[in-house]
């Protein structure tokens, strides 16, 4: 069934979809989400549970909401934004007691300029499977910093769960998390499910969003176009993970020329990455 993001989805389907695996509760954070227990092509193989989570912005998790995450053992959290993003939305990054929050912005803060953001707005609004891919070639051009200090972690944390996430956790964040079951070696059907979980698991956050891009000229008296920025079809990651392999010659190429990660490199990530069913951290 096609979904173009501008209708709400049913309430009780919702809240039933986001109270299971794998979405994770954690107050104050919408949109987490486990990358474990993915099947991959290894032999006995599925991605690590509890190790690698995805998420929405947490600038306003609660008192609950960071007891949860020392529950869920998470260490370390990767924010993908940038200060003009964090300043315009009043979303600072919030201070969690034993977890480690490291800046990891995909793009510069000139990236921001009103012209810059006027284009990228109009390419979301138009919601095509075309203006998206345009969008995710602009993060993967940008990203390889950010996305090369999550991957060393995983190289060299195997036993620290993270979590990492941009404001909707839905693109730069989108983005990260296939890359991460890329190297997993999880199919790409997985891959682009979880990617299509991010509408229902933005569903909550629908009104505050709108109500956010209502400041923008573009957005003011267009709802539709708004709400277009919502749309996590499995189609785009379908999209995304062909233009992956067609123009940066696959996951393994563009790690190794955007990361600056080695062969060895890849190899103790899928290690850390990929464990047998009964296997945990």
């Amino acid at each position: 069934m096609s979904d173009d993001g501008l209708k709400p989805l049913d309430p009780a389907y919702v809240a039933q979809v986001i109270s299971n695996p794998p979405f994770v509760s954690v107050p104050g954070v919408s949109n987490v989400r486990d990358l474990g227990s993915y099947p991959t092509t290894m032999p006995n193989g599925m991605t690590k549970p509890g190790y690698a989570f995805r998420a929405a912005e947490v600038s306003n998790v609660t008192t609950e909401g960071e007891e949860q995450m020392r529950a869920l053992r998470i260490t370390t959290v990767f924010d993908l934004r940038s200060d003009p993003e964090m300043k315009k939305y009043s979303t600072p990054i919030p201070t969690i007691e034993g977890v480690h929050i490291i800046r990891t912005p995909v793009f510069r803060n000139e990236d921001y300029s009103p012209e810059s953001m006027a284009k990228k707005f109009e390419l979301y609004a138009s919601g095509t499977t075309e203006a998206f891919m345009q969008l995710y070639t602009q993060i993967l051009e940008h990203g390889g910093t950010a996305f090369g200090t999550i991957l060393r972690h995983v190289r060299d944390k195997p036993n620290s769960p993270f979590l990492f996430h941009c404001t909707a956790g839905k693109d730069r964040t989108g983005i990260m998390a296939a890359i991460l079951l890329k190297l997993a070696s999880v199919e790409d059907h997985y891959i682009c499910h979880d990617y299509s979980l991010t509408r229902i698991g933005r569903e909550p956050d629908r009104e505050k969003v709108i109500r956010r891009l209502s400041t923008e000229p573009l957005f003011a008296d267009n709802t539709d176009a708004a709400l277009r920025m919502l749309t996590s079809r499995y189609s785009t990651m379908s999209a995304f993970l062909e233009l992956l392999e067609r123009v940066y010659g696959g996951v393994e190429e563009y790690v190794k020329k955007y990361c600056g990660l080695t062969e060895e490199d890849i190899s103790r990530i899928r290690t850390t990455l990929v464990v047998s069913p009964r296997s945990r951290i």
